[in-house]
């Protein structure tokens, strides 16, 4: 835990006042229109630098030489059947990344926009898998002033001039709206899920603005976070003598990102809601049979506020009302014509013609007075289509429905509830906003790194609501997916069988077992969760590795997510865990070449977990990732077990550990043929056999070894309670004897060397190898090593790896030579992983080294989120150079940050956890080398009324 005057002297980092005038700050202080002292800001005329991707060495290029030529013919061939390669390093994107980004709007799961801290709506992840990064700039707030005397007129779009968005092919016409803010007294502010832009007297030196957007992100509520929609809240106080009228404008384009806008068929279509909301829909066609989008654009008409619609614009000069137009009108009228609300749909749009739509609110500010005008934006798209296989229904249509008019209901609730969701939002981050122990960057780096758990393409869908198409059929491809049997009792006392895969939609194939013989077919999907419950379960919740790398759910990079989820989200996280469950008890036979070495193997073996949970039919075709065998890597099942037990002591479920347990033991026999000599410690096998995937192991590691020694003693952790003693005592026996030849190979005096082997790399300084101390210790279990290894092992890595970069201002380095030179083995060995980065520093807060941690992670901000840094801010990548190139941007392992408020704040369920799961108190017995279950297990899962005995193998 961190100590109470660690962190005492820190003054703010970045304190409002050198941002906003004190006296607009004082202004604009009710209704939540003031930014918090704790935001990360940026000031709107800021540059937005083109970032710099890196580039691989010489000698790197001719060593992956057959990699990439075997990386181009599967790239080249994906595309030829219309599908994108899950990694695909040879297209480039048309719009090169800039430091531009911000807080991204809506809840989970139901796609995503993101919101440029300049005002521009970018980074479109509506369609699964596929994001648009351009900035669509016909979307745009913008404001119209007019005074008492008519002396004094302002027009300016919300947003700074000199946009690198403006003059893009498509976008003619609103080059002629006023683009003449300057951003010079303009600020963002950001908190995630919330953002505020603050005009300090732009663009009428007399009004001050502030605009504050909101979206659904509240953790422990499984209902609003999963709605697709953000509000924007304008304040306004007129310091001048006169009376102004004031209208703002929302635009939008009937587009989902590119140049979808121009493809046809979009209709938009004004309405008159209640409670005096008001807007356009605009109904999106999409292409290549995705399924359609609506949005809403609306304003709430309240007493002083009055709400106008123009439902159709274009862009060109050919339109009937041209962008050009639409901004005259304003200009001149400051509203459109009422009768518009009469106009009903309009025709479908032609191809080439892009569709735009427009709401403007309008009030008067009296002289010193201070008005509220609230927007609401929604999209509606609730069907979820993958290219391979299935389509579901997105979880907020459990509450919606899934008709079109579901985007007008979120757009009114929206503007109805969101004091609620601000209020429920402060109680969250309060607490740790105010901890003066905490430093400030991490604070807000802290809430502002989720992004990612909406802007990493997440998909959130309802387990029990499956949508009416079912699948579709896998373009006649042969396969072969096998499951594990079992028995499950139904509500009704039946008892019938099911298998592990293709649990949601069995309705037109049969599943087919070992034998090849029919098991079951039915028309509802079965699970593992309780039906007898009938509580919310949370559903069923996909994100990817990164925007680049796309693979749902990628497991090794969970490992480090996963703390964000456990903490916030806590049956996400647990239905993750059983989905993999699963699969480790699942094989599917299909072959598949792995590119690294040009050999094929199957897809999917069973008990080995999987990388990934897919890419095109997620949940149904696993293993999208197919540069190694993943079946043989080490890290994978010791790193399922880990979470699987820092879950089942954080939660106390015992249905989830009922659940997942004949996994866990699955798990772990399958990591017994990796013991090459039988000294019970697993060996790597001279190849990038874990999530390093370019980094080569030969002999005991420390990274996958710790791994395993940390499996061993939470899998013993775990049977102890669950009652399966044998196995407890069998998985202790191997520790104690795994972690005398872990020490004796590895340990030289100050850490652990980076493999056994004999290697130019071999005794290499490896930031993350103490990652199984990490969970051991996250998870309440005793600590693997003595207390004098870890933390010369953490400072060994701290005044290397760290300290040794840039003075530590840029995160740890992955591999360091002893002699203080930067381990150039690899691409990976030189990088710095921000999300390693984050988790050694929660790993260092654990043992009791608050003020190296707390550097340490500094460096990730310092690099990657301050005004000095690169521009890395709600982007951050995977990794860093010591030049600043990026690799992977919008990636999940930073999420891993949430591990260091975990080591903060662990719950007590975790704190008392050493007292019940202390290994002294299994005893070694003759009778541990036989592995089979106790019936404590089988009366575990009775009394919590989630399997037949069955289930588990055992007679009565």
């Amino acid at each position: 835990m961190v100590s109470g005057n660690l962190f005492h002297c820190r003054k703010h980092s970045w304190p409002p006042e050198e941002y906003v005038g004190r006296a607009t700050l004082q202004l604009l202080d009710f209704d939540s229109a003031a930014p918090p002292e704790q935001a990360w800001r940026r000031r709107l005329n800021s540059h937005a630098n083109i970032l710099k991707e890196f580039s691989v060495t010489f000698m790197e290029a001719i060593k992956m030489v057959r990699l990439g030529i075997r990386l181009w013919s599967y790239v080249r061939e994906e595309a030829s059947h219309g599908r994108k390669a899950p990694i695909d390093p040879f297209t480039r994107i048309s719009c090169k990344p800039s430091a531009s980004q911000g807080v991204p709007l809506g809840g989970m799961g139901s796609g995503s926009i993101s919101r440029g801290f300049r005002g521009e709506f970018r980074q479109w992840q509506i369609v699964p898998g596929t994001c648009e990064p351009s900035p669509v700039m016909a979307n745009q707030f913008s404001i119209f002033i007019s005074r008492d005397g008519g002396n004094k007129h302002y027009a300016s779009v919300l947003a700074p001039g000199q946009h690198e968005g403006l003059g893009k092919a498509g976008d003619q016409g609103i080059d002629s709206w006023g683009w003449n803010l300057s951003g010079q007294h303009s600020t963002y502010h950001a908190l995630f899920p919330r953002a505020w832009t603050i005009y300090d007297g732009e663009p009428d030196p007399e009004l001050k603005i502030s605009c504050r957007q909101i979206s659904p992100f509240i953790p422990h509520n499984y209902r609003d976070s999963s709605l697709p929609t953000a509000v924007f809240v304008y304040t306004l106080v007129n310091t001048g003598k006169d009376r102004a009228k004031v209208s703002l404008l929302f635009t939008w384009a009937n587009s989902i990102g590119g140049i979808s806008h121009l493809s046809g068929d979009h209709v938009n279509e004004p309405f008159l809601g209640e409670d005096g909301v008001s807007g356009v829909l605009l109904h999106h066609k999409t292409a290549r049979g995705n399924p359609p989008v609506t949005f809403a654009v609306a304003a709430c008409e309240t007493q002083n506020v009055n709400v106008t619609v123009l439902p159709c614009f274009g862009l060109s000069e050919g339109s009937c009302v041209t962008a050009k137009g639409m901004w005259g009108t304003m200009v001149q009228d400051g509203q459109f014509d009422r009768e518009n609300f009469k106009s009903g749909p309009s025709m479908p749009s032609s191809p080439g013609e892009a569709l735009c739509a427009a709401v403007s609110a309008s009030a008067w500010v009296e002289p010193h007075g201070k008005c509220t005008v609230a927007f609401a934006l929604a999209w509606s798209s609730p069907k979820v289509k993958f290219l391979k296989g299935s389509s579901y229904h997105r979880r907020y249509t459990k509450f919606y429905g899934t008709s079109e008019g579901a985007a007008q209901d979120l757009v009114h609730d929206a503007l109805m509830n969101y004091k609620r969701w601000e209020e429920d939002i402060e109680k969250w981050q309060n607490p740790i906003l105010r901890d003066d122990r905490l430093p400030e960057w991490y604070k807000f780096t802290l809430f502002n790194e989720l992004y990612f758990l909406v802007a990493g393409g997440t998909v959130w869908i309802d387990s029990r609501l499956p949508a009416p198409d079912k699948r579709n059929h896998r373009n006649g491809e042969k396969t072969d997916v096998k499951g594990t049997e079992a028995e499950v009792n139904l509500s009704d006392g039946a008892l019938v069988k099911y298998t592990t895969t293709s649990d949601y939609y069995s309705e037109d194939e049969s599943v087919v077992n070992h034998e090849g013989s029919n098991i079951y077919s039915q028309h509802h999907p079965i699970t593992l969760l309780n039906e007898e419950n009938d509580s919310d379960d949370g559903g069923r919740f996909l994100y990817l590795e990164g925007v680049e790398y796309v693979m749902w759910c990628t497991y090794d990079v969970h490992f480090y997510a996963s703390f964000a989820l456990l903490e916030l989200f806590p049956k996400i996280e647990l239905n993750i865990q059983r989905d993999f469950a699963k699969a480790v008890l699942s094989e599917d036979g299909r072959k598949v070449k792995f590119l690294a070495e040009g050999n094929t193997g199957i897809r999917k073996l069973r008990g080995a977990v999987p990388h990934d949970l897919g890419t095109h039919d997620p949940w149904n075709e696993m293993n999208a990732y197919n540069i190694h065998d993943t079946s043989q890597w080490k890290d994978l099942n010791p790193k399922f077990v880990l979470q699987v037990y820092r879950d089942f002591a954080a939660t106390g479920d015992m249905s989830f550990g009922v659940d997942v347990w004949p996994a866990v033991r699955a798990a772990m026999e399958y990591m017994e043929q990796f013991d090459r000599d039988g000294d019970c410690l697993i060996e790597n096998d001279g190849f990038p056999d874990q999530t390093y995937d370019t980094w080569t192991v030969h002999g005991v590691s420390a990274y996958c070894g710790c791994l395993w020694l940390a499996a061993l003693q939470a899998a013993a952790a775990m049977a102890l309670q669950l009652g399966d003693k044998p196995f407890a005592e069998y998985c202790k026996g191997k520790f104690l004897k795994a972690k005398s030849v872990f020490e004796e190979k590895l340990w030289n005096g100050s850490y652990f060397n980076y493999d056994s082997g004999s290697s130019s790399n071999s005794k290499s300084i490896q930031t993350d190898q103490l990652a199984g101390q990490w969970y051991t210790a996250s998870s309440g279990l005793p600590s693997l090593f003595d207390e004098a290894q870890i933390k010369s092992t953490l400072q060994k890595i701290f005044d290397f790896n760290v300290m040794k970069v840039k003075g530590g201002r840029m995160g740890a380095v992955n591999g360091m030579h002893p002699n203080g030179k930067v381990d150039e083995t690899c691409m990976q060995s030189r990088e710095i992983w921000t999300g390693v980065t984050y988790g050694v520093a929660a790993t260092m807060i654990l043992a009791g080294m608050e003020k190296e941690a707390f550097t340490t992670a500094e460096g990730i901000f310092t690099a990657g989120w301050s005004e000095e840094g690169y521009g890395y801010w709600f982007q951050t990548p995977e990794a860093w150079t010591m030049d600043g190139h990026f690799r992977s941007l919008i990636y999940m392992r930073p999420l891993s940050i949430w591990g260091m408020q975990w080591a903060l704040s662990m719950p007590k369920t975790v704190l008392q956890a050493p007292e019940i799961n202390i290994m002294d108190r299994i005893s070694i017995s003759p009778s541990a080398a036989a592995i089979s279950h106790e019936f404590g297990v089988r009366k575990i899962a009775n009394k919590a009324k989630c399997f037949g005995a069955a289930v588990f193998h055992c007679s009565c």
